[in-house]
């Protein structure tokens, strides 16, 4: 079999190409060296056929050597398996333990989270039910407020009714020191003296009297109406004779006859009568001219609505 192969070679490389006797005797050398080498080994091999037994032993010899080789290889692995094991095993139960001590540290800061949630909670129904209560509270006044408003305007409506009728009643009396006007809710009407009275006199006149009964038939279709009656005197100081003492007591019973005449009129209510003398303390203008002083006495006579409904829906505010 070499023989055929090592000729083979040698025809292909002389065939090819021409070579030097040098590496030709070389080769033929080796062929020698390996034609020796092959009938050695076809003894050998002869031999070993006759000898199965021999060949057997060998062989498991050396599966035996392989298994403990293999087996030596197979410990080592597995102590490092086994290492590797403990070392995982520490691992785990390191960050067991570490796993259950965050979970309680969590689960205590959840329950003070929950109980702080809840807290809150509590006090936002508190509060929202606190809200709502004042949301009543405020619908509440503010409809107290409108029927407040709306009472004003009918009071303030019929004041102003109250007005045009009792300068319908004494449109014969303007002009002649009478005067009428509606503000601050109420209706004023100022008659001077010189419409009522004689000097230092508090008796009223004839032409007088017709004015404050005109005055009198429209209070007495108004019995809502609180009437007030003021009498006003100048800075000059009284020297009549009579009972008079001064001036304040010249317009107290000025203001007093004034009232007089007015329940002389069965329709009118007593109760909503108040008679008042302020003397030379209120004047309406200067007292240093003879009109001025003519200005200042007067009796006024305000008319007032009645608050008792405004009063009881302001205190329920």
């Amino acid at each position: 079999m070499f023989k055929n192969i090592f000729f083979g070679i040698v025809i292909a490389i002389v065939s090819s190409s021409c070579v030097s006797s040098k590496i030709y005797e070389d080769l033929n050398r080796k062929y020698n060296t390996l034609k020796v080498e092959n009938e050695s080994l076809l003894s050998q091999l002869d031999n070993c056929s006759g000898n199965g037994e021999s060949v057997s032993v060998e062989k498991l010899k050396k599966d035996i050597e392989k298994l403990k080789a293999e087996k030596s290889r197979l410990a080592m692995d597995l102590a490092a398996s086994k290492s590797n094991y403990d070392r995982l095993k520490e691992s785990y139960d390191a960050l067991e333990a570490n796993s259950s001590s965050s979970l309680t540290e969590n689960l205590e800061r959840n329950r003070k989270l929950l109980v702080e949630l809840e807290a809150k909670e509590n006090a936002l129904a508190e509060e929202s039910a606190r809200l709502e209560q004042v949301k009543k509270d405020l619908e509440e006044r503010s409809k107290r407020v409108s029927e407040l408003e709306a009472i004003i305007a009918a009071k303030d409506a019929k004041m102003r009714a109250l007005k045009d009728a009792i300068s319908a009643a004494l449109t014969n009396f303007e002009g002649n020191g009478l005067t009428i006007e509606q503000r601050d809710g109420k209706v004023y009407v100022s008659m001077e003296n010189k419409l009522l009275f004689e000097s230092g006199s508090w008796a009223v006149n004839t032409r007088g009297r017709e004015a404050v009964v005109a005055l009198g038939k429209v209070l007495a279709q108004n019995p809502e109406i609180a009437v007030l009656i003021e009498g006003h005197t100048d800075n000059v100081t009284y020297s009549g004779n009579g009972n008079i003492e001064n001036n304040w007591d010249l317009s107290t019973k000025r203001a007093t006859a004034i009232v007089s005449i007015l329940i002389e009129n069965s329709d009118i209510l007593k109760e909503n009568l108040t008679a008042a003398g302020r003397g030379k303390h209120v004047p309406v203008t200067t007292n240093e001219t003879l009109e001025g002083r003519s200005k200042n006495r007067r009796i006024e006579v305000i008319l007032t609505p009645k608050l008792d409904e405004i009063n009881r829906l302001l205190s329920d505010m």
